[in-house]
Protein backbone atom coordinates (compact mmCIF):
# COMPACT_ATOMS: atom_id res chain seq x y z
CA UNK A 1 0.00 0.00 0.00
CA UNK A 2 1.35 3.23 -1.00
CA UNK A 3 2.66 6.11 2.08
CA UNK A 4 0.42 8.94 2.92
CA UNK A 5 2.32 11.33 2.40
CA UNK A 6 1.63 15.16 3.91
CA UNK A 7 2.74 18.53 2.30
CA UNK A 8 3.45 21.27 4.18
CA UNK A 9 4.51 24.47 2.89
CA UNK A 10 6.86 26.83 5.21
CA UNK A 11 7.77 30.20 4.32
CA UNK A 12 8.80 33.54 5.83
CA UNK A 13 10.69 33.92 8.76
CA UNK A 14 10.55 31.27 11.39
CA UNK A 15 11.72 31.80 14.91
CA UNK A 16 10.23 30.57 18.45
CA UNK A 17 7.88 33.35 18.17
CA UNK A 18 6.79 32.44 14.50
CA UNK A 19 6.57 29.06 14.15
CA UNK A 20 3.57 27.89 16.13
CA UNK A 21 1.33 27.31 13.19
CA UNK A 22 4.17 25.82 11.39
CA UNK A 23 4.58 23.11 14.56
CA UNK A 24 0.74 22.68 14.44
CA UNK A 25 0.44 21.63 11.09
CA UNK A 26 3.82 19.56 11.39
CA UNK A 27 2.44 17.75 14.15
CA UNK A 28 -0.86 17.60 12.68
CA UNK A 29 0.52 16.18 9.54
CA UNK A 30 2.62 13.18 11.60
CA UNK A 31 0.26 11.99 13.54
CA UNK A 32 -2.25 11.55 10.58
CA UNK A 33 0.03 10.39 7.90
CA UNK A 34 3.26 8.04 7.39
CA UNK A 35 5.50 10.87 6.16
CA UNK A 36 5.99 14.40 5.80
CA UNK A 37 7.56 15.98 3.19
CA UNK A 38 8.51 19.97 4.07
CA UNK A 39 8.56 22.45 1.22
CA UNK A 40 10.67 24.91 2.31
CA UNK A 41 11.49 27.16 -0.44
CA UNK A 42 10.13 30.37 0.99
CA UNK A 43 11.88 30.27 3.98
CA UNK A 44 13.61 33.54 4.54
CA UNK A 45 15.15 32.81 8.08
CA UNK A 46 15.30 29.92 10.50
CA UNK A 47 16.89 30.03 14.14
CA UNK A 48 17.49 27.00 16.20
CA UNK A 49 13.62 26.61 17.25
CA UNK A 50 13.07 25.99 13.77
CA UNK A 51 15.64 23.33 13.29
CA UNK A 52 14.59 21.57 16.86
CA UNK A 53 10.91 21.38 15.14
CA UNK A 54 12.23 19.95 12.55
CA UNK A 55 14.41 17.15 14.84
CA UNK A 56 11.65 16.41 16.71
CA UNK A 57 8.97 16.02 13.55
CA UNK A 58 11.30 13.70 12.11
CA UNK A 59 11.55 11.48 15.10
CA UNK A 60 7.83 10.74 15.04
CA UNK A 61 7.73 10.17 11.75
CA UNK A 62 9.58 10.41 8.47
CA UNK A 63 10.44 14.44 7.39
CA UNK A 64 12.11 15.07 3.87
CA UNK A 65 13.18 18.60 3.16
CA UNK A 66 12.12 19.87 -0.20
CA UNK A 67 13.17 22.67 -1.90
CA UNK A 68 15.09 24.32 0.87
CA UNK A 69 16.20 28.27 0.95
CA UNK A 70 19.86 29.20 1.70
CA UNK A 71 18.60 30.14 5.25
CA UNK A 72 17.29 26.65 5.55
CA UNK A 73 20.23 24.65 3.90
CA UNK A 74 22.78 27.02 6.12
CA UNK A 75 20.98 25.96 8.61
CA UNK A 76 21.84 22.39 8.10
CA UNK A 77 24.89 22.34 7.16
CA UNK A 78 26.48 24.79 10.20
CA UNK A 79 24.47 23.13 12.66
CA UNK A 80 25.50 19.05 10.91
CA UNK A 81 21.78 18.43 11.12
CA UNK A 82 22.17 17.75 7.43
CA UNK A 83 23.54 14.11 8.20
CA UNK A 84 20.13 13.68 10.03
CA UNK A 85 17.47 15.33 8.03
CA UNK A 86 17.10 14.55 4.40
CA UNK A 87 17.31 17.66 1.63
CA UNK A 88 16.08 17.09 -1.80
CA UNK A 89 15.98 19.57 -4.60
CA UNK A 90 12.20 19.13 -5.17
CA UNK A 91 8.95 17.87 -3.76
CA UNK A 92 8.36 14.97 -6.35
CA UNK A 93 12.36 14.15 -5.54
CA UNK A 94 11.07 13.70 -2.25
CA UNK A 95 8.10 11.85 -2.70
CA UNK A 96 9.77 9.64 -4.75
CA UNK A 97 12.98 8.53 -1.72
CA UNK A 98 10.38 8.13 0.50
CA UNK A 99 8.54 5.88 -1.72
CA UNK A 100 11.65 4.40 -2.28
CA UNK A 101 12.52 4.11 1.69
CA UNK A 102 8.68 2.40 2.59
Amino acid sequence: MPLAIALVVAEGELDSESARPLQEGLERAATDHDAIVLEASGVTFADSSFLNLLLRINQAAPLRIAAASAPVRRLLEVTGAGQILRVHPSVDAAREALSRDE
